[in-house]
């Protein structure tokens, strides 16, 4: 088995209005596959994403304790370069929130910046981007039009490319398909298993039969502990923890 690309240990997080969203979480994130974090509202899967890439800090977060080892580095030690962090571990949330510009901008952006200013090689990593998105083809004579133009499901692969043009080593999404028809929500799922060569993903689906469609890799979490973890193929057909298989049958949540 290959070495985690984040190894989550005795991870616990308390917010300032004293909920303990996570409690002793550990949880390797296996490279090269689609990790999945599942179970009800409530059960820590948003916090356990937003503390990988810090986004935390910017939460109400009142107390954390563990580790969380980033290619063998603990990403919650005050050194941390949060920035280069959040480029390599990328986050797409449930909704898209294209930048107030163009969509070739929408993926410049950042490049820009981060210090790139050679405009042949942003134009390449746009139109790079925008292909691994699945992207380019519909958008390409039209790069000048608003990002927020594009339809809902343009507007989810947009964000993705805006990630995608950093070359992330990890790309994690938060019900990134909740608000999309199922052709567009099938798109985005073949883009997933496409990118997963290169790219670790990390992802909490907004529904169990998604979980169980995508998984290599599936955690049930439930009122912020973890409480089953193992091979999506084994886990979904046949849990080991009773609240584990109470929940995939629908019994709860």
């Amino acid at each position: 088995m290959n070495e985690a690309k984040i190894a989550i240990r005795n991870y616990c997080l308390r917010y300032s209005d004293g909920v303990q969203a996570l409690k002793n979480v550990d949880l390797d994130i296996h490279p090269n596959a689609i990790n999945v974090l599942f179970g009800p509202a409530g059960g820590g899967k948003s916090s356990l994403l937003r503390s990988i890439n810090r986004l935390i800090d910017m939460a109400d977060a009142e107390e954390t304790s563990g580790e969380i080892l980033f290619n063998g580095k603990n990403i919650l030690d005050k050194e941390t370069d949060v920035s280069w962090l959040r480029r390599k571990i990328g986050m797409v949330f449930s909704r898209p929130i294209p930048l107030p510009k163009s969509i070739f901008e929408n993926v410049a952006f950042g490049l820009e910046v981060a210090g790139e200013k050679d405009k042949d090689a942003i134009r390449a990593t746009v139109e790079r981007a925008l292909r691994q998105a699945y992207l380019w083809e519909e958008v390409y004579d039209r790069l000048d039009d608003p990002g927020n133009s594009l339809s809902g499901g343009q507007q989810q692969r947009l964000c993705l490319a805006r990630i995608l043009a950093f070359e992330p080593q990890v790309i994690m999404l938060d019900e990134p398909t909740s608000a999309l028809d199922p052709v567009i929500t099938a798109r985005i799922e073949s883009l997933l298993q496409e990118i997963k060569k290169d790219i670790t993903i990390i992802i909490a689906p907004h529904n169990m039969s998604q979980s169980a469609r995508i998984a290599d890799y599936a955690s049930f979490f439930l009122q912020g502990e973890l409480v089953e973890f193992g091979e999506g193929s084994k886990l979904f057909v046949n849990p080991q923890d009773q609240r584990t298989q109470d929940y995939v049958e629908g019994r709860f949540g």
